[in-house]
C-alpha cells in the first residue's frame, strides 16, 4: 500500500511525499481508514511507529472537507 491510495487532498500527499514518506507503517494503514470514517480508534504501540501521523493526517483531510 502506499499513501497515495487513501482518499487524501493533494495538499496532504505533497506534504507526505516532500518528507520522503510513500509506504504508510502497519499502524497507519490500519488507522487512516477509521479515522476517516470518524470511527474511535485506541492505538498502542512503540514509539516510531506511525501513531501520530496516523491520526494527524486524516483529521487534517476531514477538516480540508470542511472547508469545501
Amino acid at each position: 500500500m502506499q499513501f497515495t491510495e487513501f482518499p487524501f487532498h493533494t495538499s496532504i500527499l505533497k506534504a507526505v511525499a516532500e518528507e520522503r514518506f510513500h509506504t504508510p507503517t502497519l499502524v497507519q494503514e490500519q488507522a487512516i481508514p477509521l479515522v476517516l470514517s470518524k470511527k474511535n480508534v485506541i492505538v498502542s504501540a512503540q514509539t516510531g511507529t506511525g501513531k501520530t501521523a496516523a491520526f494527524a493526517l486524516p483529521i487534517i483531510q476531514i477538516l480540508l472537507d470542511k472547508e469545501v
